[in-house]
């Protein structure tokens, strides 16, 4: 989803996870943002781009597979489901051979909405709130279908791929805001998650607000969240452009910077700003940001 929802908090409500559990959790590799524009048409209503979610399923893939493997396992699919015209799949019997699944896939990943949830959401303005309103409330239950089923989606394509993927809705676990800020974001389901071997995908979703009854979280807004909670080694932004710029890239002007150095104390500077830039980009791009 966008970025209505402002800068949390940081706040661990009282159902929130413990430091005992944070501590009982393996180091977290990495979380993983899949830009909505990248894996969606943003032109086109509830489109997924499927060549560019292929790709990046397969990038993931290949992220997961540790090094010492000497040659490429071949890929378990763990989408069993039987698709519209299509046979079903399943990978049941080989899978039953299998001690492990040879994967280090201590990753989150949260997605954003694309062309998902965006027009649900601006057309009944469920980012300023009002539940008592009906076309509000109809707004956010039409803007959670949207947004889940794109979720949906993206599980089944890391699935094919053998990723033990979970959806996790930050609305079901009870995320909420307070003036568009996190106020409560319990991350003990996620946190479970990790710890029994899958991989959480999480959302931009409309959530409930302590003083406007709703409003929407961004995806961008979770990770920052998640990336203070959870202090991963890396996070990632898989998007349809380049990398940073000093302005939006659909500008001519708009620079590629290739190097952003962050200090300690979180503060940040443009290292080599004045080279050239490359535009255009058919399948996403990676870039590598602190937290």
């Amino acid at each position: 989803m966008g970025d209505e929802a402002g800068k949390p908090n940081a706040i661990l409500s009282s159902s929130s996870t413990s430091d005992q559990t944070l501590r009982a959790l393996k180091p977290l590799r990495c979380i993983v943002k899949l830009g909505g524009a990248a894996i969606t048409c943003k032109d086109e209503l509830e489109s997924i781009n499927e060549e560019n979610l292929r790709s990046v399923c397969a990038q993931l893939r290949q992220a997961m597979t540790p090094c010492k493997s000497s040659s490429p396992a071949k890929n378990l699919g763990m989408d069993w489901s039987r698709r519209l015209g299509n046979p079903p799949v399943s990978t049941i019997d080989e899978f039953r051979n299998k001690q492990a699944l040879d994967l280090d896939n201590n990753f989150i990943i949260v997605h954003g909405a694309g062309s998902f949830g965006h027009f649900q959401a601006s057309r009944s303005g469920v980012h300023k709130g009002g539940l008592n309103l009906p076309l509000v409330k109809a707004g956010f239950v039409a803007t959670r279908i949207s947004v889940t089923s794109l979720n949906l989606e993206i599980v089944r394509g890391l699935a094919r791929e053998g990723i033990p993927s979970v959806g996790i809705s930050p609305f079901a676990c009870g995320w909420s805001t307070c003036q568009k800020n996190i106020a409560s974001a319990d991350a003990s389901q996620i946190i479970k998650a990790l710890k029994a071997g899958f991989v959480p995908i999480l959302h931009g979703d409309a959530v409930l607000d302590h003083l406007q009854d709703c409003t929407i979280l961004s995806g961008d807004v979770i990770i920052r969240h998640l990336a203070q909670l959870l202090m991963p080694e890396y996070v990632v932004f898989l998007t349809d452009v380049l990398g940073v710029y000093d302005r939006p890239p659909t500008d001519p002007n708009a620079m590629l910077l290739r190097e952003i150095e962050v200090a300690e104390d979180g503060s940040w500077s443009i290292v080599k700003p004045n080279l050239p830039h490359a535009k255009g980009a058919a399948l996403p791009q990676l870039t590598i940001q602190m937290h």
